[in-house]
């Protein structure tokens, strides 16, 4: 039971990443106001990141910069980067979206004078 117990807190990285995202889902569906559904968004993406970075940690592995000496190559010791380069475009994106998206916020409150999405709607119907 501690063995398990001990699996599950080692983790504790993947178990954030989890919280981060059902934060940010709660957040997107549940709030009304435009501004916090953008930065649930926001949240969501993070938590996203945050997994991708943990899937690509490998304990005690170096950087794959290979010299030239050596013969044979123990793949195993050295860590995949592709995951790591794949989420600085991520991040770019994220950032990205959320200025779109809060741009986006300030015009639709140029509109309608508020940010309420059923204020919005209602408004719309009308």
């Amino acid at each position: 039971m501690a063995d398990i117990i001990g699996y599950i807190l080692g983790k504790y990285n993947y178990w954030m990443a989890v919280v981060l995202m059902m934060i940010g889902l709660y957040a997107m569906l549940a709030k009304k106001n435009l501004i916090k559904k953008i930065v649930g968004m926001n949240i969501f993406q993070t938590a996203i990141i945050l997994f991708y970075i943990s899937i690509g940690f490998k304990k005690g592995a170096t950087v794959p910069i290979i010299e030239h000496n050596t013969h044979v190559i123990d793949v195993a010791k050295y860590a995949n980067p592709l995951p790591h380069v794949l989420m600085l475009t991520a991040i770019v994106v994220a950032v990205s979206t959320f200025g779109v998206a809060l741009a986006l916020a300030v015009r639709v409150y140029q509109e309608h004078g508020t940010l309420e999405e059923n204020e919005i709607l209602s408004e719309l119907q009308e």
